[in-house]
């Protein structure tokens, strides 16, 4: 099988090339910097091609002759004030589409397209159960994040592509492990492990191993149904929980006081217009959002492992203590 891992210099995107290979696939990544390899190294057997998602001619070039393209580098708002949110959508929209022509034009068979559990909406009121892909995020339901928008538009014009492939979408939920080069949730991990955490927010979360994540993504390219979602989560927690299994591996004493809710607003008004603070303001503007979920669908039709979160992140902290981050 020769397959085409888009963000392959990234988190989850690393994992699946990894996954792959350790499956005898031909892997090929694209990057835009011809020196970096994410968590790989340069020791990974993966076919590294320098391009760009916005550029016809390097995406048509890294396709050729490809039967699965990985698609886990969709367009991601940094800050919310950087662009409007028409600038945004536009940007998102732009991008999608030069890949799904570029694959259309370069015969891919079968394309997994990873997606986000913003993407999966809350259920109806009354129907008293966890969120499966039943549910759908429509763009205009959240318009405040720009996240969820332009995260919600790149799903639904990766399910509704009639180009001549399959496409097959996954939901990955809270990912941790080891391999976050650009902490994209590693970071709190180094905050409780160093002893910042003081506090815990009252919300709820699902959280997966990268790992488990990059398995499933490969059982998708071999029998995940063309046209279906599927959620990849573990774990039904709440924050605080999380970060107590955090702060109980790197011997650590648990935040004591909750966050007031009141104080969002200022914490996320400060993170749209200070990129230089470190604060996930496309996440918590949409805290009340966060819920658990149901992953039946995962386990039964891709076999949807879920390692302990514990030796999750054990795993991931002696991650970053050999690169010297703890």
């Amino acid at each position: 099988m020769k397959a085409l891992v888009l963000g392959a210099t990234g988190f989850v995107g690393g994992h699946i090339a990894k996954a792959a290979l350790a499956e005898g696939w031909q892997v090929s990544g694209l990057r835009r910097d011809p020196t970096f390899t994410g968590h790989l190294g340069e020791s990974a057997a993966i076919k590294w091609i320098n391009g760009d998602l916005n550029d016809p001619d390097s995406l048509q070039k890294a396709m050729e002759g490809i039967e699965v393209l990985f698609h886990a580098a969709a367009y991601y708002p940094r800050r919310e004030r950087t662009k409007t949110m028409a600038e945004h959508i536009a940007t998102a929209k732009q991008e999608m589409e030069t890949v799904l022509t570029a694959a259309k034009v370069s015969g891919i068979r079968r394309i997994v397209y990873t997606s986000t559990l913003t993407a999966i909406a809350q259920p109806p009121p009354g129907s008293n159960r966890n969120a499966d892909e039943r549910d759908l995020y429509r763009v205009g339901d959240f318009p405040e994040s720009v996240y969820a928008e332009t995260k919600a538009l790149m799903e639904q014009m990766a399910l509704t592509a009639n180009n001549g492939f399959e496409v097959v979408v996954t939901n990955p939920t809270a990912v941790f492990g080891p391999g976050d080069v650009h902490r994209t949730l590693g970071g709190l991990l180094l905050l409780v492990a160093h002893g910042y955490a003081v506090i815990w927010l009252p919300a709820l979360v699902n959280v997966i191993d990268v790992r488990d994540v990059a398995a499933a993504h490969i059982i998708a390219a071999k029998k995940g149904r063309p046209g279906e979602r599927y959620i990849l989560g573990a774990h039904n927690f709440t924050v605080r929980e999380t970060i107590g299994i955090v702060a109980k591996a790197s011997g650590r004493r648990p935040p004591l006081f909750k966050f007031p809710l009141w104080l969002l607003g200022p914490v996320i008004w400060l993170g749209d217009r200070f990129p230089q603070i470190p604060l996930p303001a496309n996440h918590l503007r949409g805290i009340k959002r966060w819920q658990h979920y149901n992953t039946a669908k995962a386990e039964q039709e891709l076999g949807l492992q879920k390692r302990p979160f514990e030796e999750t992140v054990l795993d991931a902290l002696a991650w970053f203590k050999e690169r010297g981050e703890l």
